[in-house]
């Protein structure tokens, strides 16, 4: 029980320390070029806390350090994609799914492009690094940048939101439901994926199946 006590008053400290807001930031930011941080849980948990405490300045303050840490690892990510760096190891390059349709979209529609592949596990990664590759002028990127990274702030707040009643500001509860909806949304959209997968690898072996009843027979001398 005491173990307990003092985890929960750790965690407790971590919500409400002075550093939060500046690591959580440095976070986001980081999460860019490797999106493998716990950035995302670590947000849901503090909204879940604030809004289970009803912080209201505590929600005002998650949402600007969100939407500047994504904005700074964009702008990182960005100017790694036209240096072509090696730390992107491919990333938005790809001639199918998620990067093909991002660089598809990017010059007509740059904002829904990164607004689209923000809300996808890894979409950051993918549409960041491909505005950097295919040279999208600074001046399309930040509005589309911006704008993606107030989306994905809210979403992610509004999850926050959900949870706060249900954990009352509970550390270790924010925590625990932080990571349990962490896991939901990654597995939903692997599920996700796979299926689109085998539908597209069906509609492939159809169309290969259709081109060969209709193809004209040979002609015997």
């Amino acid at each position: 029980m005491h173990h307990l006590d003092a985890i929960t008053a750790l965690f407790d400290a971590v919500l409400h320390s002075v550093w939060l807001l500046p690591v959580l930031t440095f976070l986001i930011a980081l999460d860019g070029p490797f999106p493998v941080l716990p950035s995302e849980t670590l947000l849901t948990v503090a909204a879940a806390a604030c809004f289970g405490t009803g912080d209201v300045l505590g929600v005002v303050g998650l949402f600007a350090a969100a939407v500047v840490g994504s904005v700074l690892g964009d702008l990182f990510v960005y100017s790694l994609g036209r240096s072509s760096n090696r730390v992107l190891r491919g990333a938005g390059t790809k001639e199918d799914g998620l990067g093909a349709w991002v660089r598809r979209n990017l010059y007509t529609r740059p904002i829904v492009a990164c607004v689209g592949a923000r809300l996808i596990p890894g979409g950051r990664l993918v549409s960041t690094a491909a505005c950097g590759r295919v040279n999208l002028p600074l001046r399309m990127f930040l509005p589309a940048t911006a704008v993606s990274s107030a989306v994905w702030s809210v979403y992610m707040l509004l999850v926050g939101a959900v949870l706060g009643p249900l954990t009352k500001g509970d550390p270790l509860l924010c925590l625990g439901a932080g990571i349990l909806m962490a896991g939901i949304t990654a597995g939903g959209f692997e599920i996700a994926r796979r299926v689109r997968r085998r539908i597209l690898a069906r509609r492939a072996a159809a169309a290969l199946m259709n081109a060969a009843d209709t193809a004209p027979a040979p002609v015997s001398l």
